[in-house]
C-alpha cells in the first residue's frame, strides 16, 4: 500500500465494548502496521484543543517508515456526533473500520466493566433506568458547544451507544463504500484470523497469520436474568432492523 501523504491511514471507530483492543493488537502485530503513541489517541472527542499537530505526532511518520501503515482504535469515536466532521475534514482519505457487537451483549459488558473500574455503582436495572435521565440534553449541548465534555454521556450511554442506525448515518455521508469497513464482533470473537485478513485485504495489506489471538480487554459477569435480557431484546430488537436496512445486511442478533 502507498501510504497518503500523512497518517493515520486507518481509524478503528468503535464500538465500545466490541473488540476494538483485541482487533488493533492483531493489527500492530503485522510487519507493515506501526502503531501510534497509543491505541486510544482520542484526539477527535476529548483532546481536539491539542491541535493537528499534536495529533500528527501521535504517529510515526513517513520518513520514519515510507512501508509502514499507522492508526488507532479510539471507541468513543462512533458515538460522538462531532468526531465524524472532524475526522473527515484533517484526514478526508483515512480508512474507517467500525466493529459492532450485539448491543445487548454490549451494554450489559459496558456496565459490568464500569463496576469493576468504579464509574458505576447502581444495579443493572437501575442503570438501564436511569440513562434517559442521565443523558437528557447531554447530546445538544455537545452539538451547541465544541469544547464541552460530558462524563454522562460518555459513561452511562449503556442503551444508547447501541443505537448503530442513529451513529452510522453521519459517517456513510461523509465517506464512501471504499473508505468504510463495517464488521461484526461476533465474527472476530470467533474466527478472528479470517476478520483480521478481511480488514488487511481492506488496507491493501499481505495477510499475516498470527500463532495465537488471545482475547485483551475482556471481563466477566454474573448470569444476567431472562427478564432483562429479554427487556434489552425488545428494545434494541426495532433499532437492529434499522441498522439491517441501512447496511442492507443481517446481523443475526435477535
Amino acid at each position: 500500500m502507498k501510504p497518503t501523504p500523512n497518517p493515520p491511514h486507518f481509524i478503528i471507530i468503535g464500538a465500545q465494548k466490541g473488540g476494538t483492543t483485541s482487533l488493533y493488537a492483531y493489527l500492530s502485530k503485522h510487519p507493515q502496521i506501526a502503531c501510534a503513541t497509543e491505541k486510544e489517541v482520542h484526539y477527535f472527542d476529548l483532546k481536539f484543543d491539542q491541535g493537528p499537530e499534536w495529533y500528527r505526532a501521535q504517529f510515526p511518520q513517513p520518513e520514519n517508515g515510507p512501508h509502514k501503515v499507522t492508526g488507532e482504535a479510539s471507541p468513543y469515536y462512533i458515538f460522538h456526533p462531532r468526531v465524524p466532521a472532524r475526522i473527515h475534514d484533517l484526514c478526508p482519505q483515512v480508512k474507517i473500520i467500525a466493529l459492532l457487537r450485539n448491543p445487548v451483549d454490549r451494554a450489559i459488558s459496558h456496565y459490568y466493566y464500569y463496576i469493576r473500574i468504579q464509574y458505576e455503582s447502581l444495579s443493572l436495572e437501575e442503570a438501564i433506568a436511569a440513562e434517559p435521565q442521565r443523558l437528557k440534553g447531554e447530546l445538544e449541548k455537545l452539538l451547541a458547544n465544541p469544547n464541552y465534555r460530558s462524563y454522562e454521556y460518555q459513561h452511562h450511554s449503556y442503551l444508547t451507544r447501541g443505537i448503530y442506525a442513529d451513529q452510522l448515518p453521519a459517517w456513510m455521508k461523509l465517506f464512501p463504500p471504499s473508505q468504510m469497513l463495517i464488521l461484526k464482533s461476533e465474527d472476530l470473537y470467533a474466527n478472528p484470523s479470517e476478520t483480521v485478513n478481511k480488514v488487511l485485504e481492506f488496507l491493501d495489506l499481505p495477510p499475516h497469520q498470527l500463532e495465537t489471538y488471545s482475547k485483551h480487554n475482556s471481563n466477566e459477569y454474573p448470569p444476567i436474568s431472562e427478564a432483562v435480557c429479554q427487556q434489552l431484546r425488545a428494545y434494541f430488537r426495532p433499532h437492529n432492523q434499522r441498522l439491517a436496512q441501512l447496511c442492507d445486511r443481517d446481523f443475526g442478533w435477535d
